[in-house]
Formats: structure tokens, C-alpha cells, sequence
């Protein structure tokens, strides 16, 4: 039996980033900590998982005090990594991040950082990502730190119901602009995207995504609207995708063509 608790951390920014760090530093003090990350960054991946390539992994003397591994492989990769070579069992908690940059609203689809924390959650591993708004390489942690510690230890005490995580989004404010936290909705949006299309100097076209986000929802409770007012949004989520009260709809409705 393990005496002491185990925090996973990964990312999606690669294990060099400061926003991992500084989540090594928020909650080194809580529990024995292993930190599993890409070895380069890997925002927007998604829930990619690598299936045709061997994944590749060594320990790397990154952070004081603290077992570290980088792998060749995806944010979700990392936590199967972590669970069946690293551990051989299923850490306390995983926390994700801290990410640069927004995961609030529909970003949640495509963020590595989420991903890791909801394979984690797959593996009934309560999971926490966290997300500052703020992309600067040179952006101030300290808030994101004091959320992240307080967070993960409540987790940590209490546990979280099983399959479910947070998604953890931290407004770009100092302490003191700081409002508080905030139990909230995912936010809908969308993003309006267009291609800026070019040639490289061989004269072959290529294409950069580009684009803005639209923000769709007034609630008063969604994330985006908790984090435009400084407070820091916390949106419990899930993997089951399932619309349930369409389920029930077409289950009366499509009885013609389901018999």
C-alpha cells in the first residue's frame, strides 16, 4: 500500500515550458510528483494517440527533486506511458498544463492539454487541466500557481466523481485583480477560420490556418463570460458524448424506420 499520494503531470507544450514548471512548483509540496510530457510542443493535437510509430521515452534531470520523463508521443500518450511504464499503477491525481493560452468554450476539442487530463480520466484517474490566458513564453504564473494548489489538494482530499475532470482556465489578471473562482458552464463559440494561402520559394502553394474566435454565449454563467470579469473558470466535464434527451426523441420518433 502507497503511503503517499502521486501527482502526474503532463502538458501539451512540451517539458521545457514554463507553464509545466510552474505547476511542478504549486503542488510539490502535496505529494510524491512524476512528470510525464512530450518532448516538443503538441498544442491542438487533440486526443491523438500514437499507433503507428514506437514511442520513445528517457528520463531527463529537469526538475529539482522530481522524476521526470520526455516521450516522443501525443499529451494522452503520455498519461498510458506514465500508468503502465512509469507507475505500473494509477497515480492520485493527473493535472495538465499549465497550459498557454485559453482551453475554455469549444478549444476543449481540440486542446492537447485537456486530452491528457481526460485520458486520465478514462483510467478513472481523477484529472485536473489547467489553462492561463495568457501565450507570452515570458507570462506571470503566480496566480495560475494559487489556483493550481488549491485545486489539486481539494481533488486530491476528496476525490472527484468517477470518469469525470475539471477544466481549470485562469484569467490573465495579477492576484489582486483577481476575482475568485468560479463553478461554471462551457461557453459556446466557434471559431471563424479562413486559409492564408502562399508559396514557398520553389513556387509550391502552401497553407496557414488563420482565424478569430466567435463567442456565441451571453449566460452569465458560461467560462468565457467568468473569465472576461477576472475570475477563474471551472467547468466539470466528461467523456460521454451521448445526447440524451435527443437519444430518447428519436427512440419515439424513428420508430418506423428502427423496427
Amino acid at each position: 500500500m502507497y503511503k503517499k499520494q502521486t501527482i502526474l503531470i503532463t502538458n501539451d507544450d512540451g517539458i521545457t515550458a514554463p507553464g509545466i514548471r510552474a505547476l511542478v512548483d504549486a503542488v510539490q509540496d502535496l505529494a510524491e510528483i512524476i512528470v510525464v510530457a512530450p518532448d516538443r510542443p503538441q498544442s491542438g493535437m487533440g486526443h491523438a494517440i500514437t499507433i503507428g510509430e514506437p514511442l520513445r521515452m528517457n528520463e531527463v534531470n529537469i526538475f529539482e527533486g522530481v522524476k521526470a520523463y520526455q516521450t516522443t508521443g501525443t499529451p494522452a500518450d503520455c498519461v498510458k506511458l506514465a500508468k503502465s511504464v512509469v507507475l505500473h499503477r494509477k497515480p492520485d491525481l493527473c493535472i495538465s498544463g499549465i497550459n498557454h493560452g485559453s482551453n475554455a468554450s469549444i478549444n476543449i476539442l481540440y486542446s492537447g492539454t485537456m486530452s491528457a487530463a481526460m485520458e486520465a480520466a478514462l483510467e478513472g484517474i481523477p484529472a485536473i487541466g489547467f489553462s492561463l490566458l495568457d501565450f507570452s513564453h515570458h507570462a506571470d504564473f503566480s496566480l495560475a500557481k494559487q489556483v493550481a494548489h488549491i485545486l489539486s489538494k481539494k481533488v486530491l482530499e476528496e476525490g472527484l466523481p468517477p470518469h469525470t475532470l475539471l477544466n481549470v482556465n485562469i484569467p490573465k489578471c495579477t492576484i489582486q485583480e483577481h476575482k475568485g473562482m468560479k463553478i461554471c458552464k462551457q461557453g459556446n463559440g466557434s471559431w471563424n477560420e479562413n486559409f492564408d494561402t502562399r508559396k514557398d520559394p520553389r513556387g509550391v502553394e502552401y497553407h496557414w490556418m488563420v482565424g478569430s474566435f466567435v463567442h456565441k454565449d451571453q449566460d452569465a454563467d458560461s467560462d468565457i463570460n467568468v473569465l472576461d470579469q477576472n475570475y477563474t473558470s471551472i467547468v466539470p466535464i466528461q467523456y460521454d458524448l451521448t445526447h440524451y434527451k435527443l437519444k430518447e426523441e428519436l427512440s419515439n420518433s424513428w420508430r418506423d424506420v428502427l423496427a
